[in-house]
């Protein structure tokens, strides 16, 4: 049957009003939009989920210190990790239920219906499609500020990160999968000797060394901002974290999802807070946080202040580059997986969710390149498309914490291979927190934050008016949902 064809039988409406279209044939649909299964095992999972968060660690985070201090980061990231590691737990226990591409979408989906999923996965698009985008900027300063073969920061080189990194991917996920993990490695490795280095120039005086606001609330010299500096440090202590959540998308790919989704999410969660940890506290403690609140690499400042580069700051250098391409190619594959789940069920167009004979979905990866690379060729702003990345993050947080409350309240016996240490305390600590940092988005950066409401409105238009009457039965997470709904009505029958 052809994408174009309207012969169906007719829709069925869901339980909140929606509408599901059986197109003849579904297991020819279906059989166009496959993955390649048991791509993935534990090892590549948990390197994928380091892969999206590494290059927060070389840059980004600092600019937190510009906000709340040495104390108000600290504390933001403390409070950041806490939310991160409640939501990881939460996500391992509905990945192993609901073990599809769909991710937090899925979840959602499942939980609260088809509005929740997909609010949940536009959240989860705008993270996924804007922060590639700024990161192909911040790629193409460092490869000018390192000379590398005399280009300079531009278009040209956005391309080039789009087409080599996408070509990968296209190639096929176990390849993709096991660049991102030597990649990533080397990005790990890079932050390890990085902290033996500053370790050795370390100076406790010079954490609080940022000039106090007398007129601030709580002000002082741990909180040279006062108490707001905390909650408007939230965004960047999440540089340290953010992306960790992605790893579900990579279940239907993965090898036992079902036990390796747990364990990958959890390793790789304790790996970035002692990268986190270790970060922080040497880039510090080595040069005083005044020095490196605004710089662009504040590792290579950290180790070499104004003086001449060293053989380490130059390592650190070309690592942070590593650090660079892995988010960046981990993130690719994050935005293709979502954009392919939700079209997979109808949410989006169909034709998004086409797989080629490598099982790689290649237009939910050449589309969300190209705007991307639009709009890093067109605006050049980096640092205001993470903060919009940031914004939709924080939304879909909220909702995927909360998904896994509904979960347990109205399907407690629903088998669960792995179940959350804490149960609904712990999600209900990351969905506060998720909500707390949502709100601090607005202190950073408004704008950013209006941009990212104005595209979920537009999103919205298109749902209501739309795709809301045309999604997929036969789509995995539609068939969870409607199996669900049908064991709910023969219970209350």
């Amino acid at each position: 049957m052809s994408e174009g064809t309207d012969s169906r039988v007719p829709p069925a409406a869901t339980a909140d009003g929606a509408e599901r279209d059986t197109p003849q044939g579904d297991a020819e649909y279906l059989r166009r939009r496959t993955l390649r299964r048991g791509s993935a095992g534990w090892l590549l999972l948990t390197g994928l989920g380091v892969a999206y968060v590494v290059s927060g660690d070389f840059s980004g985070w600092n600019i937190g210190l510009s906000e709340g201090g040495f104390g108000g980061l600290a504390i933001a990231t403390l409070l950041m990790g806490v939310m991160y590691a409640c939501l990881v737990f939460s996500l391992a226990e509905l990945s192993a239920i609901l073990p599809t591409a769909g991710g937090g979408y899925g979840f959602a989906r499942r939980a609260l219906g088809t509005w929740g999923g997909f609010l949940t996965g536009t959240a989860i698009l705008i993270e996924y499609i804007l922060a590639p985008a700024a990161i192909s900027i911040f790629i193409g300063e460092y490869v000018e500020s390192l000379n590398l073969f005399g280009l300079t920061a531009g278009w040209p080189v956005y391309l080039a990160c789009f087409v080599i990194f996408i070509g990968i991917h296209l190639w096929g996920v176990g390849e993709a999968l096991r660049f991102s993990l030597v990649v990533t490695a080397i990005a790990v490795a890079a932050l390890l000797i990085f902290a033996v280095g500053a370790f050795t120039q370390f100076d406790a005086s010079g954490l609080n060394d940022i000039p106090v606001d007398q007129d601030a609330f709580g002000s002082g010299s741990w909180l040279p901002y006062g108490v707001l500096g905390i909650w408007a440090a939230f965004p960047f202590g999440m540089w340290f974290f953010l992306g960790v959540e992605g790893v579900p998308l990579a279940a239907e790919e993965a090898k036992d999802p079902v036990r390796s989704m747990p364990k990958a999410l959890s390793i790789a969660m304790g790996v970035l807070v002692l990268l986190a940890l270790i970060t922080f506290l040497a880039a510090t403690g080595a040069r005083g946080s005044a020095a490196v609140q605004d710089a662009g690499n504040p590792l290579v400042v950290a180790l070499q202040g104004d003086g001449e580069p060293t053989a380490l700051s130059r390592f650190v250098n070309y690592a942070g580059l590593a650090g660079l391409v892995a988010s960046f190619f981990s993130l690719i594959y994050a935005g293709s997986r979502q954009l392919f789940a939700l079209s997979r069920a109808g949410y989006l167009p169909r034709f998004l969710s086409l797989t080629s004979g490598r099982k790689a979905p290649y237009l939910g990866l050449l589309i969300p390149g190209a705007i991307g690379f639009a709009l890093a060729a067109g605006t050049g702003d980096g640092g205001r498309m993470l903060n919009v990345a940031v914004f939709g993050a924080t939304i879909s947080y909220a909702l995927m914490a909360l998904s896994h409350l509904v979960l347990r309240r109205r399907e407690p016996e629903l088998p669960r291979p792995y179940r959350t240490p804490g149960g609904m305390l712990t999600s209900g600590v990351a969905f506060v927190l998720a909500l707390s940092a949502l709100v601090a988005t607005f202190l950073v950066d408004k704008d950013a934050a209006f941009i990212a409401l104005g595209v979920y409105v537009v999103a919205l238009a298109y749902f209501t008016f739309y795709s809301r009457h045309r999604l997929v039965a036969a789509a995995p997470e539609e068939e969870f949902a409607a199996l669900a709904a049908a064991e709910a009505e023969l219970e209350r029958g």
